[in-house]
């Protein structure tokens, strides 16, 4: 399947304009994203949201962007019962350590967001491995870029194509779309992505780990430890 777990999410109507055009373009499954300042109130329209668009699939993202360690642990506490992902935009490095450290959350998101570098190295890379915390690339930072800036983009996802491959950490990708411009189909975005340096086997074990993220949380509650679920009595 073809999911997409970033696409900006907005009123009502705006979100059902997205919705409509992702599934026209092949997409099975997308997440409209919210920062945690609008999250709450998304929530209040999720069910007329389900409403109108009967026969696609959709949820919610929590988007967390902030600096402030403490402030994303508390987002993460407060919302993590209420949104089937979530993730942080990264780029500070005291961000990128934190989120892939903290089993509660889904997503690193962009950790070059605004760096010259990739944000993240052979340490960090390990953490992602063993917090199972995915590394989110957004199509977005090379559709809105040219020349210089995006050559950056696609040399910072190269850096972590290379620890992916070394470490097999999961990774994701997603459109970060924020209009119907910005939706292509899913031709044209795995195209691209195949340019940067992905092959298809990878751009589909991609798609595959954001599947398993949504099925993963929608099982959250039962869970006792890692690896560990409760399961109903039968009997």
């Amino acid at each position: 399947m073809f999911f997409d777990l970033n696409i900006k999410g907005g009123s009502l109507e705006n979100n059902i304009k997205l919705a409509t055009q992702a599934s026209e373009y092949g997409w099975e499954h997308i997440n409209f994203s919210y920062n945690q300042k609008d999250f709450q109130d998304a929530l209040q329209f999720k069910d007329d949201l389900k409403d109108n668009l009967a026969g696609i699939d959709f949820d919610y993202t929590l988007e967390i962007r902030s600096t402030n360690i403490d402030e994303i642990r508390k987002n993460v506490n407060k919302f993590r019962d209420k949104a089937l992902c979530i993730s942080v935009v990264g780029g500070d490095l005291k961000v990128n350590r934190a989120v892939l450290e903290n089993v509660k959350i889904d997503a690193l998101s962009r950790p070059y967001f605004k760096r010259y570098d990739s944000g993240i190295n052979h340490i960090l890379a390990k953490e992602a491995v063993y917090n199972n915390v995915a590394i989110e690339l957004c199509f977005k930072d090379v559709l809105r870029t040219y020349l210089a800036p995006r050559a950056k983009v696609i040399s910072n996802f190269r850096d972590i194509y290379t620890l992916f491959r070394k470490f097999d950490f999961p990774l994701i990708l997603s459109s970060g779309a924020e209009s119907v411009f910005d939706i292509k189909t899913t031709h044209d975005f795995i195209s691209v992505f195949k340019q940067t340096g992905l092959t298809d086997a990878e751009i589909d074990k991609s798609f595959k780990t954001a599947g398993d993220i949504l099925e993963y949380n929608k099982n959250r509650s039962n869970l006792i430890f890692r690896g560990v679920r409760r399961v109903d009595d039968e009997a």
